[in-house]
């Protein structure tokens, strides 16, 4: 049998890159079907909105599941079949699809930041490499999800291509079956909190789980509009397909920032420091492409950067959680980043017209934005994130006795 990561890791990818894909797929089946990109925008949102309304509820579920692998499963399957139906739905009876994507969007959170919480269970041995790995599965299904997405559609057609990546979600969904998470002691479940919104209080009562994750809000709103800023550079440049290149240059970046990751324990044991310097320093790739744009390919340098920030904020979620409501943390969390990169996008697209330079600039103020946010909030709550500090919880990363 594979080992428990390597089973893990595939149970993620096959969620993720179905996720990345889909955005893609979809937008392709409504031109396809009713010759207007807008309405597929608005079914991507569909499948979106509900990442931050739904995330409290699924993630205060699987706190209080005693066995939660009939709810993960579920939320695998429910994934599938939202796009696997919208597939037969889109054109004939598009107000349909969007409710089937909406309630596939209400259990997505737990296949991200749902994942990403039961690590600690699952490899407890060795849990910042861990994190390291399940960060570059956002980078592997960038990357792939919206190629495959792409290959099908123009072979098959669009709704086949959102068949095959509601196949992928059930490839996960049959990975993550092998893994082994057990049932928890009904006297451990009687201790979960019922609130479903209990972790909105934990990030204002935790400085760094707060700061946290309001920089990465910030962050995530400016990479929204990262695909409109790279559609402007080769629309001034007249080379429409760079669109997906410099895209998947930046998510190349991510995967490779993301192995590094799993070498270098300082993001581990210094996780605040590492997170707010390395949103920082995003910031430089995309001012110098702002004013050079043929320099575009230094945004796999702002991906370079965004894998030790993702590491460094899993590995902040898992210290700062309280046990009875750690996957409702990491899965709000995930919900915050998503919402906020559509809401980039949003913005994105009503500044389109005014050219590359200032999308690009809009998204190197946002990462020096969050990072001062963030910064911020430690200090008015008197936490700074120095080495004493920090170097204390670093056993949390260590086996449990």
């Amino acid at each position: 049998m594979l080992p428990v990561l390597t089973r893990y890791l595939s149970a993620a990818i096959g969620a993720r890159l179905a996720d990345e894909g889909a955005r893609v797929s979809i937008v392709l089946l409504a031109i396809e079907q009713t010759g207007h990109a807008g309405v597929g925008g608005l079914l991507v949102a569909a499948l979106m909105v509900p990442h931050v309304a739904a995330a409290p509820l699924a993630g205060a579920a699987a706190d209080r599941a005693r066995r939660r692998k009939p709810l993960y499963l579920a939320a695998f399957v429910a994934y599938a079949l939202a796009l696997t139906g919208s597939a037969l739905l889109i054109g004939p009876a598009t107000w349909a699809a969007a409710i089937l994507l909406f309630a596939g969007g209400c259990l997505a959170p737990l296949l991200f930041g749902g994942l990403s919480s039961l690590l600690r269970e699952l490899v407890p041995g060795n849990l910042g490499r861990a994190f390291g790995f399940d960060a570059t599965t956002y980078s592997v299904a960038g990357i792939a999800g919206p190629a495959l997405a792409a290959l099908v559609a123009g072979f098959a057609g669009a709704a086949w291509s959102l068949v095959t990546l509601g196949g992928f979600a059930l490839l996960g969904a049959a990975a993550f079956l092998t893994l082994p998470l057990g049932a928890r002691p009904s006297e451990v479940r009687a201790t979960r909190p019922k609130r479903p919104l209990a972790a909105f209080a934990v990030m204002v009562s935790r400085p760094r789980l707060g700061a946290a994750t309001a920089a990465t809000g910030l962050s995530q709103f400016g990479f929204g509009a990262l695909p409109l800023a790279a559609a402007a550079i080769a629309t001034a440049r007249h080379d429409p397909p760079l669109t997906g290149l410099i895209m998947a240059v930046g998510a190349a970046g991510s995967l490779v920032g993301s192995l590094l990751t799993t070498r270098i324990t300082v993001v581990h044991r210094r996780p605040v420091r590492t997170l707010l310097i390395c949103i920082a320093a995003m910031a430089v790739p995309f001012l110098l492409v702002a004013f050079l744009p043929g320099l575009w390919p230094l945004i796999a340098v702002a991906g370079l950067l965004m894998g030790p920030t993702t590491v460094a904020l899993f590995s902040i979620r898992d210290r700062e959680s309280p046990p009875e409501i750690r996957t409702q943390v990491f899965t709000l969390g995930a919900g915050i980043k998503v919402t906020s990169a559509a809401a980039g996008a949003a913005v994105g697209g009503l500044l389109s017209t005014a050219g590359p330079a200032l999308l690009l600039g809009v998204i190197a103020a946002g990462q020096l934005l969050a990072a001062l946010t963030g910064a911020l909030l430690l200090r008015r709550a008197g936490r700074p994130a120095g080495p004493q500090t920090e170097e204390a919880d670093a056993p949390a990363l260590r086996p449990e006795n």
